[in-house]
């Protein structure tokens, strides 16, 4: 309850203002019954009420009144550590998205053109090239997020450019995580005059299959988009049983060595787990999870990954200076495999539109319930991308059949392969990830020239 006791703090000498956000923080707290948050434990929700009127009430006090440290400075639209931010010249764009819950909103239809054309970049991998794969509609692009209660800008590349300019931004994670790391790749390519500007860097590759580095520079801009391979964040090993015999083991209490090459110079990072830890493997857990010299025998998926999101966030609290990187955290992003799993005929072609029910939800991920509670005591600030929700209607979103080229003779490509109904079709859904995470700097930065940015970075 330090939030609440701080909103108080603030409001010493109340304005107007400052009274009605106070009413209106227990106004929230009266419609917590009847809300749909109940899938939230009611601390983390009276946090997040209190972080956002944290936020408002800062934005509207004197900055000689209020004086942040640098552990306050934290991102806010819907993170679970508030960011606050004492610019005094901040443009009304910037302000109505700072008190918007950007990731809770709706597909609305959009003809304008994606932000790179399909077929156009050559970053997106095949998987992920549903046009060059042969998906002959493409409705799939006409839809653009909306936040309800604000608008955001539209992806401007040349602006985020030169936000980025002399910045690492780094994303670890699994193949959702790369989904992303590609499209926005592509995205700010897409606004370069001289498109051959964008040099690939070659990194060290890693003996084990689920590890390994990547990424593109901007030369113009001497910035770096990079992605490395760690699917669960915590390192894999393995140990020799009684017979000799080698066994793959997932360390729970050690983070992935290949992280520890990005603390030192990375300006923004974006981490995410969540996909593997459905794998028979890790969801079965029998002989599989380790810690120190320890192999259980069996353990619950949820406690392992419990573990394993502490062992991140230890690691995070103990590495990042969050005065100079900034932390970012995607969520669970939605798969829709109907009729099966992704290894037992599950399917999602067909599907030509966002589902169209504003009533409809999901399952709401328990990981991102742990992860949700984690993120709430860390000392590093840490910003949340929420978007599960986002993902729930896109179920036409999906490569489906056309993870892989169509057969030479036209015939379908869907006959005795697996469907993919968990990544995304590129340009698509992911794109509109980054026009948030866009979203999001322009509001860290509000109305900074250039040569301010490098100190809230």
């Amino acid at each position: 309850m330090a939030d609440l006791k701080n909103l108080f703090l603030i409001t010493k000498h109340p304005s107007t203002t400052q009274i009605f956000l106070t009413s209106l923080f227990f106004l929230s707290l009266f419609l917590l019954s009847s809300s749909s948050l109940s899938d939230f434990s009611p601390s983390l929700i009276v946090s997040s009420f209190t972080s956002r009127l944290l936020t408002a009430a800062n934005f509207f006090s004197s900055p000689s009144s209020y004086t942040s440290s640098a552990s306050d400075t934290t991102m806010f639209l819907s993170s679970v550590s508030p960011r606050r931010i004492n610019e005094p010249k901040i443009d009304s764009e910037t302000k109505e998205l700072a008190s918007c819950d950007i990731f809770d909103g709706t597909w609305v239809f959009d003809d304008s053109e994606p932000v790179y054309l399909p077929g156009y970049c050559p970053f997106v991998e095949d998987k992920f090239n549903c046009f060059k794969n042969g998906r002959p509609d493409s409705g799939f692009l006409r839809h653009r997020w909306q936040p309800h209660g604000c608008s955001i800008p539209r992806f401007d590349g040349k602006k985020m450019l030169k936000m980025l300019r002399g910045k690492r931004v780094v994303f670890v994670g699994d193949s959702l995580n790369r989904n992303m790391w590609e499209s926005l790749v592509c995205s700010l390519r897409s606004t370069l005059e001289d498109k051959n500007r964008v040099s690939k860097i070659i990194g060290k590759q890693s003996n084990l299959p689920n590890e390994g580095f990547y990424g593109f520079r901007f030369n113009d801009f001497e910035c770096s988009i990079d992605f490395i391979k760690s699917p669960f964040l915590v390192q894999e090993s393995e140990v020799v049983d009684v017979y000799g015999k080698r066994r793959e083991t997932l360390r729970l209490d050690m983070i992935q060595r290949s992280m520890t090459k990005i603390y030192k110079n990375a300006d923004i990072v974006i981490f995410n787990t969540g996909h593997w830890w459905t794998h028979q493997k890790t969801y079965e857990g029998k002989g599989y999870y380790q810690e120190g010299n320890r192999v259980y025998e069996r353990l619950e998926v949820k406690e392992a990954y419990t573990k394993a999101i502490h062992t991140w966030a230890d690691w995070v609290d103990s590495n990042i200076n969050s005065t100079k990187t900034r932390v970012f955290f995607v969520g669970y992003s939605s798969s829709h495999f109907r009729k099966g799993a992704w290894n037992s005929g599950g399917q999602c072609d067909g599907e030509t539109r966002p589902i169209q029910n504003e009533t409809y939800t999901g399952v709401y991920p328990w990981m991102m319930k742990v992860v949700e509670s984690v993120i709430s005591e860390m000392k590093t600030p840490v910003f949340y991308m929420n978007i599960t929700k986002m993902t729930w209607y896109r179920t036409d979103g999906h490569p489906s059949v056309y993870r892989q080229p169509a057969n030479p003779r036209g015939t379908s490509p869907a006959a005795g392969m697996y469907q993919d109904c968990s990544h995304w079709c590129l340009p698509g859904v992911p794109d509109s990830w980054n026009q948030l995470l866009y979203a999001t700097l322009l509001v860290s930065h509000g109305s900074l020239p250039d040569k301010s940015l490098g100190s809230l970075l």
